[in-house]
């Protein structure tokens, strides 16, 4: 693969620790001898992938092996690279372990995942005030999130738009207990100090969220430049069109790194039932108190989770949004474990009581 012109990966003057490499890294490479150099993805561009080396940017494709094995490199993924300059190219032949991996579930893909970055510190779940402000949404992005084990916060764009930031920020604190919630405004750059502590040197963030909230003025911002093409919103319901197409991973000049990502129309649950827990704390600790340990709180006798909602101490939409992603992952699992009968025109038919169930609740 040529590796003369970069596609995303910017040319750079940092060694690979500025790009979060550590001691782990290092072990793990150490294995390789010869021309091989390690490296981290900025991006992908179809079948080609930008990587950040020492002092630089190659373009390089992957080998037969990672491609016969289904083994894709993600943006913030660390390589191996098969680097031979004198021939003027550049293959990835191996992926190095992951800290953690950012994934959502893919509708409509037998117990697929669609990998949004790996190797992150921190998420920023991107929202905006008007009509994206969606707690419910929130807590899905938060579930993906808590399963990646990256730290999750989240910021509320355009705040300068609403009548009181602060009672936003409180809408949303509800759901998520224990979460840090920034408004900001990425426009004018209110508020946007307030994210540094989160940008500490060599740390990787990831910017997720609909369309149309701001990813990509964020990273303007933070970068100090425009690198990012941004367009407006609709007037009629606050949504934009993809702006971002690829998902690539900038420094910033205090040497954070942030990958931005396209937005995301549809937040596929996937697999994530590591981050309920994370996610719903309340509920959890409230079904400690269910007369029944494997309470559904659906209408059993001594549920203490209805009592909760019933006085009104637990709001009957947030035990609405737990139980729709616990039916969601019920279908992941049944899906992982005996499958989708697949019909024609590429169609499928469920399996099993709680497939059907979810079937139902989706208006299949």
């Amino acid at each position: 693969m040529n590796q003369s012109t970069p596609r995303c990966g910017e040319e750079h003057p940092y060694k690979l620790e500025d790009l979060g490499w550590t001691d782990e890294h290092e072990g793990a490479f150490s294995k390789y001898t010869g021309p091989y150099v390690p490296g981290r993805v900025a991006c992908r561009q179809k079948t080609v992938w930008d990587v950040l080396i020492d002092g630089r940017s190659v373009t390089a494709g992957i080998s037969g092996a990672l491609r016969r094995l289904g083994r894709f490199p993600a943006v913030g993924d660390y390589v191996v690279l098969l680097h031979q300059p004198e021939a003027g190219t550049s293959t990835i032949v191996d992926i190095l372990p992951q800290k953690t991996r950012f994934a959502r579930g893919t509708p409509g893909r037998e117990g697929a995942e669609q990998v949004i970055a790996a190797n992150i510190d921190t998420v920023f779940i991107v929202t905006a005030a008007g009509h994206d402000l969606n707690a419910r949404r929130i807590e899905r992005y938060l579930a993906i999130a808590h399963a990646s084990g990256a730290r999750p916060v989240i910021i509320i764009n355009k705040s300068d738009l609403a009548d009181d930031p602060a009672t936003l920020a409180d809408e949303l604190a509800s759901a998520s207990p224990g979460i840090p919630v920034i408004p900001i405004s990425a426009v004018s750059g209110e508020g946007v100090d307030r994210l540094d502590p989160y940008l500490p040197p060599r740390t990787t963030i990831a910017l997720i969220g609909s369309s149309g909230v701001g990813k990509s003025t964020l990273i303007n911002r933070l970068m100090g430049r425009s690198v990012q093409e941004t367009s407006h919103t609709r007037d009629y319901d606050d949504k934009g069109r993809h702006t971002t197409t690829v998902r690539q991973l900038f420094i910033l000049d205090g040497g954070a790194l942030m990958i931005d990502n396209p937005g995301l129309r549809e937040v596929g649950i996937g697999t994530a039932s590591a981050g309920i827990a994370d996610t719903f704390p309340d509920i959890l600790e409230l079904a400690e108190g269910c007369r029944f340990s494997d309470c559904r709180h659906e209408g059993e006798p001594g549920c203490a989770v209805q009592a909760a909602v019933a006085d009104g101490t637990l709001p009957a939409a947030r035990l609405e949004s737990f139980q729709r992603l616990m039916r969601e992952l019920e279908f992941e699992r049944e899906k992982a474990e005996i499958g989708l009968v697949r019909l024609e025109k590429k169609r499928w038919k469920p399996i099993g009581k709680y497939a059907r169930d979810l079937w139902k609740l989706k208006g299949r």
